[in-house]
């Protein structure tokens, strides 16, 4: 068969299913990463999420644009990178961050099409104005961990906003279920564990959620990913996680079966994710794979849909809202603003030659104090990172610094014994301006290239295409370190880069 062929195949397939669409269910974790059976992790267990990854597309190239949880939220939601958008940073308490007040999220845009929009768990975002939707149960109005953790109380709203929505059998929907778990909760509620393993999970004074039925994880006999720490501390820590992780697996499970029992199942597209890597060394607030390589499942309701079957197309966070956008056959008001593409041709047809496909990550800050801006582009061979603010100190976000594996690897190297870990802290803190990588060389992303005379080429072509990136995202950041963007009076139609002389 010629691609041609398979091409039109894929289109008619393609527009069989928007005929059929007609719901959206996108389920969101929040700091969770690869931790379940669909990813090859034979330790912690994800009945649930194993069975919808056997029902669905999944992905192995999939990655946030942002590797923080309120701007990674808004690039979800409105298809743009955190400095195009205005969510630089963290949305809730001093951090306050908002995206910019011309920005239109996927719920402002499907809910002036007549599409109902729902919101359950964790919203993050603001303001308001960009992100509202018609059915709301989110922090903004319960304790987050009510919203976020308690799989019981999610499970009925979750039927409450079908059974609205179902009252009009004419009226789709877009629902977001977004998960408080597996993210920390040990610097604010402390009592509870480091990832709130022990909250609902009916101990004395800890309540109950009567739908979890809590894993517990032996810390000796956990699969540590190469970049954590090998040590006491730390395999507690990610055995408390992989209890949290077995509460979002178990509340993915609840939410599918009231999709399922509400017979709305053979008609809405089901995605999960999660907005950025999990809260340990060289994951969340960094540009690495551990912070910005996320799972993915696409699950149709077209019975020519591929399931169980593996796409290595390089896919962006960014590519969600065009794809839900097709999925509803909607086009966005400002389309030349998005820079990601629909991933519904995926369904049927992987596409070849994909080798000098890209995805692009952008970060400025996590918390206020955050101050690091990078910029990113990740090919399936190379990754190159620019450092903007490489003089400083890379920071650390307050739920890290008090989480038991970082104060091991803090209180190890201040008292000079061995840290059983692949980088040191010192080289953690102190980053070049530039780290280019071969990631099928070096997939731990260790052994930076840049300088080296035989990546000349590389670098350049990659550094090319990210200032293009940059420029055609309106990046107010793309001149720094060594520039001043002017793009006011005489540049206001030729935006331009003018030197700072050191």
């Amino acid at each position: 068969m010629s691609w041609r062929t398979e091409l039109l195949l894929s289109l008619i397939l393609l527009s069989t299913v928007q005929l059929e669409a007609k719901n959206v269910l996108l389920l969101l974790a929040d700091d969770g990463g690869f931790e379940m059976g669909a990813y090859r992790n034979r330790i912690v267990q994800t009945p649930f999420l194993d069975a919808l990854a056997k029902e669905s597309l999944i992905f192995n190239n999939a990655y946030a644009s942002v590797s923080s949880c309120s701007p990674s939220r808004a690039a979800i939601l409105t298809g743009m990178p955190e400095h195009q958008n205005g969510q630089y940073g963290l949305h809730n308490g001093v951090h306050n961050f908002n995206s910019l007040p011309k920005v239109r999220s996927i719920s402002s845009i499907l809910g002036k099409a007549g599409i109902r929009t729902g919101l359950i768990g964790k919203k993050h975002v603001g303001p308001n104005e960009a992100y509202r939707f018609d059915y709301e149960r989110t922090e903004e109005e319960y304790p987050i961990n009510q919203v976020g953790r308690n799989i019981t109380q999610i499970k009925l709203f979750v039927r409450e906003f079908l059974q609205q929505s179902t009252s009009n059998s004419n009226e789709s929907f877009f629902l977001m279920v977004s998960f408080h778990d597996p993210h920390r909760c040990g610097r604010i509620t402390p009592q509870y564990g480091s990832f709130c393993e022990r909250w609902g999970s009916g101990e004395e004074g800890m309540g109950l959620i009567p739908d979890w039925h809590p894993i517990y994880y032996v810390w000796d006999e956990i699969d540590l990913p190469y970049y954590v720490p090998d040590t006491q501390p730390a395999r507690y820590d990610l055995a408390a996680q992989y209890t949290t992780i077995s509460r979002l697996d178990q509340g993915v499970g609840l939410v599918l079966k009231e999709l399922r029992d509400a017979g709305l199942e053979d008609s809405t597209l089901v995605v999960y994710t999660s907005d950025n890597g999990p809260p340990l060394p060289a994951a969340r607030t960094n540009l690495y794979d551990p912070g910005m390589a996320e799972p993915m499942f696409l699950r149709s309701p077209n019975k020519a849909a591929r399931r169980n079957e593996v796409t290595y197309s390089m896919t962006s966070h960014l590519d969600l809202v065009p794809t839900i956008l097709e999925w509803f056959n909607l086009t966005h008001p400002q389309p030349n603003l998005l820079t990601g593409r629909s991933l519904l041709p995926l369904l049927f047809h992987e596409p070849s030659n994909q080798l000098d496909d890209a995805v692009f990550a952008s970060q400025s800050f996590h918390e206020i104090t955050m101050t690091y801006p990078m910029r990113a582009i990740r090919t399936k061979r190379y990754k190159l990172i620019h450092n903007l603010n490489y003089q400083l100190p890379f920071p650390i976000d307050q739920d890290f610094y008090v989480s038991p594996t970082f104060q091991d690897i803090l209180n190890r190297t201040l008292t000079k014994q061995p840290v059983p870990w692949y980088k040191t802290l010192h080289t953690y803190y102190t980053r070049p301006e530039w780290e280019l990588y071969d990631l099928k060389m070096d997939p731990t992303e260790s052994r930076n290239l840049f300088g080296k005379s035989s990546m000349k080429g590389t670098f350049e072509e990659l550094s090319g295409r990210l200032q293009k990136w940059l420029e055609l995202t309106d990046d107010p950041f793309r001149c720094a370190p060594d520039g001043v963007l002017q793009d006011t009076g005489e540049y206001l139609n030729n935006p331009t880069c003018l030197p700072l002389g050191h």
